[in-house]
């Protein structure tokens, strides 16, 4: 569960390390992000000589949550950290490698660019 405030990891080699969540997209009263949904964060910490700088504003997809996730099979997955990665407007990630696993339930949500640059799929 991502809420405001929240900080992330960044699980991608776009430049950024670490996000704060200020706002969940295409949500009017829902209060908390789950995997597959698309943030508004800013940059917190980065990498130095990156195209991404300390304070911008991006979007990015939650690809790993600390919250578990129950799947229809009744499995239940959940991971160590918070994680996401930075998108643009189109969806596609700025990063061309991903880090770590990401959720399959990604597929789903049409981030298929994202499943594939990942090396695990849990």
């Amino acid at each position: 569960m991502i809420q405001p405030q929240t900080y992330l990891n960044v699980a991608d080699n776009s430049g950024a390390r670490k996000l704060m969540c200020i706002q969940i997209l295409n949500a009017s009263n829902r209060k908390y992000a789950h995997i597959g949904d698309i943030i508004i964060a800013v940059v917190k910490e980065v990498v130095p000589n990156m195209p991404l700088k300390k304070s911008e504003i991006v979007r990015a997809v939650v690809v790993r949550t600390c919250k578990e996730l129950r799947r229809k099979n009744g499995t239940i997955i959940q991971f160590d950290d918070n994680a996401a990665v930075v998108i643009n407007q189109e969806g596609n990630p700025k990063g061309t490698r991903v880090f770590g696993p990401v959720a399959r339930e990604l597929r789903e949500f049409n981030f298929t660019k994202i499943v594939s640059l990942a090396p695990e799929v849990l």
